[in-house]
């Protein structure tokens, strides 16, 4: 990939105002991951790892969650004049995002 394209593909960032308190959710689950790795070295009591796991993998979810309907709440409006100019591809796409919700 030449640094043309590289450039092109950025030029227009698939960003929503939601991303960056994503992000800031993500970075502190991946702090709350390290310390149950840390955790787990220290052969803390496997119930209290469990608990910690419990939690960041509720965090993530939510993040997730956060995620995606951010998307459908943004994109819908793509989605629905594709399909008024008889294009699939939006729906498409639309479909596959909510296969992880």
């Amino acid at each position: 990939m030449s640094e043309h394209d590289h450039e092109h593909s950025h030029a227009h960032p698939h960003t929503h105002q939601s991303h960056e308190a994503i992000i800031k959710r993500l970075k502190r689950a991946d702090g709350h991951l390290r310390g149950i790795i840390t955790m787990i070295e220290e052969g803390r009591e496997c119930v209290d790892i469990a608990q910690q796991l419990h939690a960041v993998e509720k965090a993530i979810c939510q993040a997730k969650r956060t995620l995606i309907q951010d998307h459908i709440d943004h994109c819908l409006e793509d989605t629905v004049s594709a399909l008024g100019n008889g294009e699939r591809a939006p729906l498409e796409a639309f479909k596959q995002i909510t296969k992880y919700l």
